[in-house]
């Protein structure tokens, strides 16, 4: 697929594919509101993974705020409560709902993303953009990042999975206190109570973003999706069943090619060529 014709329809969000590292990197790209979403912005990055998803190049996607700064960096500062954003307050009670429940199924259908994807944090990730960052398998981050759930401030409170999903990443404790206080935490806290899978420096973002997404891009894609799968829903479930994902996608994956490669170049003593099937 040609992404970069892709970009003429989008105007929320930009996208370009590395051919090298097989990766899709997807910008959240609302640079005069700091990549405040919308339904429009969140529906166009679902429609775009819809599409990775199904393209065998594509191996696996970095989401992260665009690189065009006008106010501050940022990943997304959350959800548009500006006045261009959706009035809220003339909906009655059963369309607030319905209006929530629509988001909801657009995070989790993220969420459910079968490849590796990458949450590159530089900068702001607030409220339902934080929300959208806990989505991807793996969360890395600038050391000028910081992150809150400042929804509180505003009469709110995180309803786009944040309150189940960042309890699992750093504790009931630590996530009550964030949600219940709207208190910012800085990339370093995050590290060390277990968020981020790894810190850099604003100078090596770039580049570290890249060798990562590239590593994962070249890797053994049907092993990752399936160890992906085991660990998102095994994990919820009693470990009895969990292990029965562990064992399915064992038997999916026996028949790949990369599984053939990986063990090949294991007995020739060589680094192997994975194709992703």
């Amino acid at each position: 697929m040609d992404y970069s014709t892709l970009n003429e329809k989008l105007s929320s969000i930009k996208v370009e594919y590395n051919e090298e590292g097989h990766y899709l990197v997807i910008y959240l790209h609302r640079p005069k509101v700091m990549n405040a979403l919308t339904n429009q912005l969140l529906n166009e990055v679902l429609s775009v993974l819809l599409q990775a998803e199904k393209d065998r190049n594509v191996r696996c996607v970095v989401l992260r705020g665009t690189k065009e700064v006008i106010i501050k960096p940022a990943f997304s500062v959350g959800a548009d409560l500006s006045p261009a954003g959706p009035d809220i307050q003339v909906m009655n009670t059963a369309e607030k709902e319905h209006f929530m429940l629509e988001k909801l199924r657009i995070y989790d259908r993220i969420e459910e993303f079968i490849k590796p994807m990458i949450a590159a944090v530089d900068g702001f990730a607030l409220g339902g953009g934080l929300e959208l960052s806990l989505t991807c398998d793996l969360v890395v981050a600038s050391e000028r990042s910081s992150f809150s759930f400042p929804e509180v401030k505003h009469g709110l409170y995180p309803t786009n999975g944040g309150t189940q999903r960042m309890s699992r990443h750093i504790g009931l404790a630590r996530t009550k206190k964030m949600i219940l206080t709207g208190d910012f935490v800085d990339a370093k806290s995050m590290l060390e109570w277990g968020f981020l899978a790894d810190l850099y420096t604003v100078e090596e973002f770039d580049e570290k973003v890249h060798k990562l997404a590239s590593k994962l891009g070249n890797g053994p894609t049907i092993a990752l999706i399936y160890a992906k799968r085991s660990m998102n829903y095994g994990t919820q479930v009693p470990s009895p069943i969990g292990m029965q994902f562990e064992s399915q996608g064992f038997g999916i994956n026996s028949t790949s090619h990369d599984l053939d490669e990986g063990l090949k170049s294991f007995n020739e003593k060589r680094k192997p060529k994975f194709n992703g099937q």
